[in-house]
């Protein structure tokens, strides 16, 4: 198993529980390295860690040739991610940075490991995306942009590989207690709006039951497919409603 984004948050979390559940031995990748060298020595399995930056596709194919040589990749978790609480106005280099961390950084994790899963004719791609790639994040539009680009990528990439055996899930959770969201006070304040923040725990928990499942959408939030629902259903009203949520959480 291979996991992006592994030194803190929902990475570290799921790399816990995927070592508790028996895991053989996972490929624990990011940019800091320190928080994974002191993960590596609690878990019970093989660990190896390896800095990647995966808006870098260099990075990328030297992380799955790392797995690939510990007997391949059944499993890769494409979960590293980067916001701004930004609005349209963010500096050019802001949104082409969450373009290649969120949506290039899936694209290269893809690029790499497809290969060799359909010369098997199996293999997981899971893509943490977040509700705001389905819903949207008023106080980020960097984020819920390309947020949005990656649940689309991962259709295509469902529709174009399902047939040869690979499957494909998103991890779409809401507000999550990471350092992501609790790095800007404006942003913790928009997501507390929206309910309760999540656990990292929690949504490791929702995601080895949607694996389990193969479920595409994994919403360890429910009020996220109710508001998905809303949302297919009426979008006027609900572009309304969002709009009186934003509001009320900038007063907040």
């Amino acid at each position: 198993m291979v996991i992006t984004g592994a030194a803190g948050g929902i990475g570290t979390a799921l790399a816990r529980r995927f070592a508790a559940e028996g895991a053989a031995a996972l490929v624990l990748a990011d940019v800091i390295m320190e928080p994974i060298d002191a993960l590596a020595g609690e878990l019970p399995c093989r660990v190896v860690p390896i800095r990647t930056d995966v808006s870098c596709e260099k990075d990328v194919r030297e992380m799955t040739a790392a797995a690939e040589r510990l007997g391949g990749i059944d499993l890769l978790c494409s979960n590293a991610g980067t916001s701004t609480a930004l609005d349209l106005y963010a500096p050019d280099r802001m949104w082409a940075g969450c373009w290649e961390t969120n949506v290039m950084g899936h694209v290269y994790a893809a690029r790499a490991a497809l290969p060799a899963m359909v010369e098997r004719g199996s293999g997981y791609l899971l893509h943490t995306c977040s509700a705001a790639g389905l819903l949207t994040l008023p106080m980020d539009a960097p984020y819920s942009v390309t947020k949005h680009a990656a649940v689309a990528l991962a259709e295509w990439l469902s529709i174009a590989y399902g047939d040869a055996g690979i499957k494909v899930s998103v991890l779409c959770p809401s507000g999550v207690r990471t350092g992501m969201t609790t790095a800007s006070a404006e942003v913790e304040r928009m997501l507390r709006a929206f309910g309760p923040l999540l656990e990292p725990e929690q949504v490791a928990d929702a995601v080895v039951g949607g694996l389990a499942g193969e479920r595409f959408l994994i919403l360890p939030d429910p009020d996220v497919s109710v508001a998905e629902r809303r949302r297919a259903a009426d979008r006027d009203q609900w572009l309304a409603d969002m709009r009186l949520v934003a509001g009320r959480g900038a007063r907040r």
